[in-house]
Formats: structure tokens, C-alpha cells, sequence
């Protein structure tokens, strides 16, 4: 991934910048707009970490591509512009964190950020894009909102309920509500991933086909979860290319 700053075609320096989404004191987004013409923009869901370095390096390489890219701070109500590392305190933070995610609450703020998101789309469509905890909330955005592609890294909690931010109905139990909204759902998730095992990925696809949504999911032989994230230990190089390229394509096509 590119850094987070980028010189725009006039020579001037662009980067990100934080926004309330509605009422002073409500969400905030990070927002990163492209420095020539708007494709369309996408809504990037964090993992447990918030919008950390690594999520807003994601967001310049799509603001790159011609997207403005709305990351929401989904943890606003507990603790504010939440950045965290990859060390076991940093992580137990964010555990706690998004185990006091509220459903609910989740599909107001996806709400909010896409509309924000529109606005900024200049007539194109609107994508959410995420990794983990990002991704069941791309998912769960997606049987409740309508856009037109939800981008998924290895989403977590997707036939399992148990965490307050799944509820007592997870989001592949409602997935004829997914082609209702008529969203295209593209996800990937590694062989070896021990939060998403290939028998629910299996079953994922499954209930997708049976709710005749528009999807494909894709598997990485050996790949981890987390295989995108920039930590050593889960990184993989040749699935992420592949993983991007393919992201890259479904933008292109559905914005």
C-alpha cells in the first residue's frame, strides 16, 4: 500500500481528514477524497483496530484510484478516533471495544456514512469495503442498505450469533434481504483462517446462492486470517495482489 499522503496533479499536498457525518458531536468519518476525478466512493469498515495507519493507507490507495473513500469510526460512543497497534494490550483494547458494539447502532452509523458517501460519489455508486469486523459490518450494512458492492476480507460472525454487534440473528440468516437491496457481495478468506473455517465459508457460500445474491467468494490455499493486514505473521503477499486486483475490477464494474 501507498502512504496516506500523495501529491495531486496540481502539485499540492492531499491527504485524509476527519468529518462529522450529521449532528456536532455524533460519528466522524475519516474522509479521502481523490485528487482528480471521483469514480465513486467507498465505505471502509475497520477491524478491531480502528482507523489505525494501516486502514488509512487503504483509504489513499483508493482515494488513488478515483474513489472517495468514508472510513467511520464505529467506536465514537465508547472512545473517539480510535488508532490501534497490533501489540496484545493494543488488541485487548479493541476487543473490549467492539464487544460493546450495539447492532443497531452499527446499521445507524453504516447508515449515516453511506449517505455521506453518496454526496461525494459526484453521480457514481457506492461500495463498503472490509476486513474482519469490518467486514460482518459491510455484510450486515448490506441486507439493510442498498449500494451496489460490499468487498469483504475474511468477515467474521457471518452464520454466528453471540457478540452484541451480531445479535440474536446473524447476517447470512437474512441473505434474500442482501439481493433485495440488490448488492454484489465479492469476499475472500484464507484457507487457514481460524475465525472463518472453510466449513462456514462453505455454507456462506451456500445461503448465498440459495438467496440468489450476486457473489463470488474466494479462497486462498495457505493464507491466514488477517492475510491483508500489514502484520508479519498473517501477511500474504500473493493472495492480497490477487485479493486487490480482483477489488479493483468489481469497483471499476459496480461503481
Amino acid at each position: 500500500m501507498r502512504s496516506d499522503v500523495f501529491r495531486s496533479i496540481k502539485g499540492e499536498l492531499m491527504m485524509g481528514q476527519w468529518q462529522e457525518l450529521g449532528a456536532p458531536g455524533g460519528i466522524e468519518a475519516y474522509v479521502h477524497r481523490p485528487a482528480g476525478e471521483v469514480r465513486g466512493a467507498v465505505v471502509v469498515c475497520s477491524e478491531l483496530y480502528g482507523v489505525n495507519a494501516y486502514l488509512r493507507r487503504v483509504c489513499a490507495e483508493l482515494a488513488d484510484l478515483g474513489y472517495v473513500a468514508v472510513a467511520p469510526d464505529f467506536y465514537w460512543r465508547n472512545a473517539r478516533r480510535t488508532e490501534l497497534g497490533y501489540g496484545a494490550e493494543e488488541r485487548e483494547a479493541g476487543l473490549v471495544l467492539m464487544t460493546a458494539l450495539d447492532r443497531d447502532e452499527l446499521v445507524a452509523d453504516a447508515a449515516a456514512a453511506l449517505d455521506a458517501a453518496r454526496a461525494l460519489a459526484d453521480g457514481h455508486g457506492v461500495a463498503f469495503f472490509g476486513m474482519s469486523m469490518g467486514g460482518h459490518i459491510a455484510v450486515r450494512a448490506a441486507t439493510e442498505l442498498r449500494f451496489e458492492l460490499a468487498a469483504v476480507y475474511y468477515p467474521g460472525w457471518l452464520l454466528n450469533p453471540g457478540f452484541p454487534l451480531v445479535g440474536p440473528v446473524p447476517p447470512l440468516e437474512t441473505a434474500e434481504r442482501i439481493a433485495a437491496n440488490g448488492v454484489y457481495l465479492l469476499g475472500f478468506c484464507g484457507e487457514l483462517d481460524h475465525i472463518l473455517p472453510q466449513e462456514e465459508w462453505r455454507e456462506a457460500e451456500r445461503r448465498l446462492t440459495d438467496a440468489k445474491v450476486g457473489h463470488e467468494l474466494v479462497t486462498y490455499p495457505g493464507a491466514r486470517h488477517g492475510f491483508a493486514a500489514d502484520r508479519p505473521a498473517d501477511h500474504d503477499a500473493t493472495a492480497t495482489a490477487d485479493a486487490w486486483r480482483r477489488v479493483r475490477g468489481a469497483l471499476a464494474e459496480r461503481l
